[in-house]
Order: C-alpha cells, then sequence, then structure tokens
C-alpha cells in the first residue's frame, strides 16, 4: 500500500496573477465558476460550510450552492438542524469551493442572514416534489431509531400532501452569505500556487497576493 505522506500531485493547468484578476470579487467568482461549469467539474456548486456553535468548536459539512449575486451567496437548509442553529447564534461561517479538475479553490469567510420568506418560498416551490415533501418530513439532525423511521416519516407527509401544493414549512428556507474576504487560489507547480484576496475595506475591494 502507498504510503499517504507519498501521494501528491504538481499543479501545471493554469496562472493566476493579480493583474489579470477582476476588480469584484464576485465577478471574478462568476468567471471561475462560469469555467468549471464548461469543464465539467464534478458537483460544480458543491462547497464546505463551516460554523462554530455555542461552545466555540467548528463544524463542516458539505452544502450546495444556489445563488449568487451582488448580496453574496446563498443556500438552504432547515433552521432546526445543527448548521441552521449554529448560523443564528453565530452568523460567522466560511466558505470553500474545491474544482480539482481546473486546479482552483475559493475560499470565503462572511456572515449569514436569513432569507425574507418570500424569496425562500420561491426557491422552495422550484423544487422537486419528492424534495420538498423530504423537507417536512425530515427531522435533520436529530437522533433517529432507524430508516424505517424516516420512510414512515416520508409516507406519512406524502400522503399528507397527496391533494394539496407542499408549500413550504416555517422550519426550513435559506442563508445568504455576505462576503467579507474571498481568496482565489490556483494550484501551480512545486508548491507556488497562486493566491490572490479580495478583503473589504470600507466599502472598497482590496487586492493582495499571498504567499503559498
Amino acid at each position: 500500500m502507498k504510503s499517504i505522506a507519498d501521494i501528491r500531485k504538481d499543479y501545471i493547468l493554469k496562472e493566476l496573477d493579480e493583474k489579470d484578476v477582476n476588480m469584484n470579487p464576485i465577478k471574478q467568482f462568476n468567471e471561475w465558476f462560469n469555467e468549471a461549469v464548461k469543464g465539467d467539474v464534478d458537483e460544480v456548486n458543491a462547497m464546505c460550510l463551516s460554523t462554530v456553535d455555542e461552545n466555540h468548536k467548528p463544524h463542516s459539512r458539505i452544502v450546495l450552492l444556489k445563488g449568487v449575486d451582488e448580496n453574496g451567496f446563498t443556500f438552504f437548509t432547515n433552521y432546526k438542524s445543527h448548521k441552521g442553529l449554529q448560523l443564528l447564534q453565530n452568523p460567522n461561517v466560511s466558505l470553500v469551493f474545491f474544482w480539482k479538475e481546473l486546479e482552483r479553490q475559493v475560499r470565503i469567510e462572511g456572515v449569514a442572514d436569513k432569507l425574507s420568506a418570500e424569496e425562500s418560498d420561491a426557491y422552495f416551490l422550484s423544487r422537486p416534489v419528492e424534495s420538498r415533501i423530504g423537507a417536512w418530513a425530515s427531522p435533520q439532525s436529530t437522533v433517529v431509531r432507524d430508516r424505517s423511521t424516516l420512510d414512515n416519516l416520508y409516507t406519512e407527509k406524502k400522503n399528507l400532501f397527496s391533494n394539496q401544493e407542499v408549500i413550504r414549512p416555517e422550519h426550513w428556507g435559506g442563508f445568504r452569505i455576505t462576503p467579507a474576504s474571498i481568496e482565489f487560489w490556483q494550484g501551480r507547480a512545486s508548491r507556488l500556487h497562486d493566491r490572490i484576496l479580495y478583503s473589504l475595506e470600507n466599502d472598497y475591494w482590496k487586492i493582495e497576493r499571498l504567499a503559498p
């Protein structure tokens, strides 16, 4: 078996220079995201969301980006889940995208705020009916006895909504991450990676290069 310490890959696909990036990090993100889509990156909108609980312990998990604009990055969850409760207690978060096919990473740090009910309703109603029923059925992050418990809850909710529209439950909705900093990482040979950091200072995005 190969030693874990011996597993390595040299990055040679692209380079990133601060002279060439967009002055607006959201526009830069969209450029990279579109390149990732065109490059058939697997799970292109998957991002690692890190939160902190009431005991200052960090928690990370993969969630899916569902929107990005000048106001920030949005995703949806159960507000009573571990991440939902942690975000309501401490809105400081970080996001990480890793697009291995392009040898790129994007790190975002910012503050989370709940979306309006209208925004959450609009997205919820765009989801497949089965996913909407799942949002009602799953007591997310709580302990359940076994899989049949979940299956029974799903069947119960499916029967409940058999003759009516599946509307959004109040405990489910979106968050928007307003970024304070965004770092773009491009893998380079010999571990001399390119790292360009955008930091928001007085409504102005400061651009700096970081050592790898």
